[in-house]
């Protein structure tokens, strides 16, 4: 699947509206929402998983986002698949 066409299918409603408000909490909040949507493990969790760090390192949670990273990156190298960056969420 493209960068674009995961994008759309993966970004949840209201996601990149929050963010661009500032809105990190709801932002993380939907993301965790969508991932949980998807088997762990699955390159859909993975893709939603590295927003999530990425959210939380943006949110000054360095640890935390970090740790789901590396969780995501694994998954994503295995299979194959770009992961996303915040531009995902900021367009």
């Amino acid at each position: 699947m493209a960068d674009a066409d995961l994008t759309s299918a993966l970004v949840p409603p209201g996601a990149r509206e929050a963010f661009g408000a500032g809105e990190d909490r709801l932002t993380l909040s939907l993301l965790r929402a969508a991932r949980d949507t998807y088997p762990p493990g699955s390159g859909e969790w993975a893709w939603l998983e590295r927003l999530v760090g990425l959210v939380s390192i943006h949110m000054l949670r360095e640890v935390e986002g970090t740790f789901a990273l590396e969780r995501a990156d694994a998954v994503l190298d295995r299979l194959g698949w770009v992961g996303p960056d915040l531009s995902v969420l900021a367009g």
